[in-house]
């Protein structure tokens, strides 16, 4: 460490008082934006000696004298995926306009390392916690909301009893992008999905709209697991005209996979995804989504752990954005 990095680590409140010439109040004032006005003059003194002197506030030191550690924590599911990668920018900025920092952490689709970040959060003294659930269809409540920090469970596809969830109308948005497919001619819509074996909400979704259960590949919520399914399900001879593919990261690999089997979209093969991420729109072609209101359902959950209140379930409808990959 060099004399600079010394100096500055051992720089005080009370020195930058000293050096401005006003109080440890004033000093305060203009770190942390009040409680009182301070004149712009004095402000700017202040500002000036905090640079001159390489001050730096002690986060740790001022929650412990004001009882808040300004933290809030997400954990997601995987924050390679872009539709996490989405909701961890949004979450960000609306906990910074709250005046709170987001700590976020990766479960890596392991629920065991789920509650692992969620006990290493509790012992950051963060203020409230949101999960993006690993667990969509059955979440482990008693096991999340354990820490007894304010908790509010997200991508939940039912209710969660004693704590507040966000969700999406998951059935109604698959069976609309079934139905938008059906609304070209195509009546053999086909599913890629994960291999979870509960027949959960996008895939109840896709049967009603059909009438009936076409041909389904599974493969995990990935790029690669798209791809393979893809691969399985366009690879037969009675293959589909059309496929519903219950999460963007594995329609980009369905492209791949459509792509090396010399198979066009539209043209041969219509799909739709759900989600819409960000990056939906820039595949080729553009994906056609049903999307998750992602920067909606953050603002919720972050005044959902800052306001308080008791537990409450919110369901937002999932929206078709139409693009080219279904053939409009």
């Amino acid at each position: 460490m060099s004399d600079r990095q010394a100096r500055k680590q051992a720089v005080t409140q009370a020195d930058v008082a000293r050096h401005a010439g006003v109080s440890g109040a004033v000093v305060s004032y203009v770190v942390h934006g009040g409680p009182r006005p301070v004149a712009a003059e004095t402000a700017l003194r202040v500002r000036a000696s905090i640079e001159a002197l390489g001050y730096r506030p002690n986060a740790s030191a001022a929650a412990l004298r004001t009882g808040s550690s300004k933290l809030l924590g997400l954990v997601v599911p995987d924050i390679g995926n872009t539709l996490w990668a989405d909701l961890t920018v949004a979450a960000g900025r609306c906990a910074a306009d709250r005046g709170y920092d987001l700590i976020t952490a990766s479960s890596e689709g392991s629920a065991t390392i789920e509650r692992q970040h969620l006990q290493s959060l509790a012992g950051r003294q963060v203020e409230g916690l949101l999960v993006t659930v690993v667990d969509m269809v059955d979440p482990d409540v008693a096991g999340i909301t354990g820490t007894g920090i304010p908790t509010v469970l997200l991508n939940v596809f039912s209710d969660a009893p004693g704590v507040s969830s966000i969700g999406v109308d998951a059935r109604r948005g698959a069976a609309d992008g079934v139905t938008h497919l059906l609304g070209h001619g195509y009546r053999d819509v086909g599913l890629i999905i994960h291999p979870d074996e509960t027949v959960e909400l996008r895939e109840q979704g896709w049967e009603q709209a059909l009438g009936s259960r076409g041909p389904i590949e599974r493969g995990p919520s990935t790029r690669q697991g798209g791809y393979e399914a893809a691969l399985r399900l366009f690879g037969r001879p009675d293959r589909p005209r059309s496929v519903f593919v219950s999460s963007d990261m594995q329609a980009i690999g369905c492209l791949r996979a459509l792509w090396e089997l010399g198979l066009r979209v539209p043209e041969d093969v219509a799909v739709v995804s759900f989600d819409g991420a960000a990056d939906s729109a820039f595949t080729t072609p553009p994906l056609t989504v049903v999307r998750q209101p992602v920067g909606l359902m953050a603002r919720q959950a972050v005044d959902l752990v800052l306001d308080g209140g008791p537990a409450r379930r919110i369901v937002e409808p999932a929206t078709l954005t139409v693009r080219k990959s279904c053939g409009c």
